[in-house]
């Protein structure tokens, strides 16, 4: 695969803190609705051997590892060298390098298929990142695009102003906490055409519940004057007695679009349809062929009809 020269990164993730990233991504991994729909992504994705995959912001290279034993050549970007040192140690069959997600480092249309998941909720415009998508898939090309929604965010038992409150915390802890909603956008914006929207409840019961990070958003909730100390505390008190009852959930949705990457004639008329007509675009484009968009006037120029 043909790879730009490399380019310095922004580093989201301080390497000091690679243990507990790593332990985090690995919990995550864990959940049953990731899996189903990491699991669902792939199968719609269906990469066969001989195709070339990247997976955008690859983390410990769990995704890349498995596009590589579909395809034979998957190469991660991962621009923290600690999570990228954790990939390699863990998979033999695929290849990591440092990279910007803003400018990836391969050529125009020389990609078959591109996994990124949870990068969106990172950035502050991920509409740059699905450009990117675009320009690296070749003709044909597909992408899965994974991410969660913090707006989704459910606690429950207890206070429901209350659990709305520690549940806004959430929308703290992402430079987007609504990336999973705008996937489909983004990406049809940047060109491609959605196929598919999947998604799954990523559910906390009380055998899975993470506590010290419910507390950290109960105190964050306190911090920002949302709730008060009592408030908290009785919230907290309510989702142990849930515990202890089999009631307790906790949950955030989880979006993944699968997109495609338009032919050349078809990239070329969605151009046209955005801007007015070129005559001499239409004449090399699509030579011979009626056009029907009447605002042209050229005779021939092949505008739709045919495509």
């Amino acid at each position: 695969m043909a790879i730009r020269s490399r380019t310095s990164a922004p580093r989201s993730r301080e390497a000091g803190k690679v243990d507990d990233v790593v332990a985090m991504l690995d919990w995550h991994a864990g959940n049953h609705g990731v899996r189903r729909l990491r699991e669902w992504a792939h199968r719609a994705l269906a990469v066969r051997p001989g195709e070339r995959a990247i997976d955008i912001g690859a983390g410990t290279g769990s995704e890349t590892h498995r596009l590589a034993e579909a395809t034979g050549e998957a190469i991660g970007v991962e621009p923290n060298p600690g999570l990228r040192s954790v990939a390699v140690q863990r998979s033999r069959s695929a290849r990591f390098i440092d990279g910007d997600t803003l400018s990836l480092p391969f050529d125009d249309g020389s990609v078959d298929v591109v996994w990124c998941e949870r990068v969106f909720q990172h950035l502050a415009d991920s509409s740059k990142v699905a450009r990117e998508v675009a320009r690296v898939l070749r003709p044909g090309g597909r992408a899965a695009v994974l991410d969660t929604d913090s707006g989704t965010t459910i606690l429950y038992p207890g206070d429901r102003v209350v659990g709305e409150a520690v549940a806004c915390s959430t929308l703290d802890a992402a430079v987007d906490p609504y990336a999973g909603r705008k996937i489909s956008g983004h990406l049809a914006q940047a060109g491609l055409e959605i196929e598919d929207v999947g998604s799954q409840a990523l559910h906390q019961d009380g055998t899975s519940f993470n506590w010290s990070f419910v507390r950290m958003l109960a105190d964050t909730a306190v911090r920002a004057e949302r709730i008060t100390a009592e408030q908290r505390d009785a919230f907290l008190d309510d989702l142990h007695v849930g515990a202890e009852q089999y009631a307790l959930h906790m949950s955030v949705t989880m979006f993944a679009v699968l997109a495609r990457s338009a032919h050349r004639r078809q990239l070329v008329l969605a151009q046209l349809r955005r801007e007015r007509c070129s005559p001499l675009l239409h004449r090399v484009v699509f030579p011979g062929w009626h056009c029907v968009d009447h605002r042209c006037g050229t005779i021939g120029c092949g505008l739709f009809e045919g495509v």
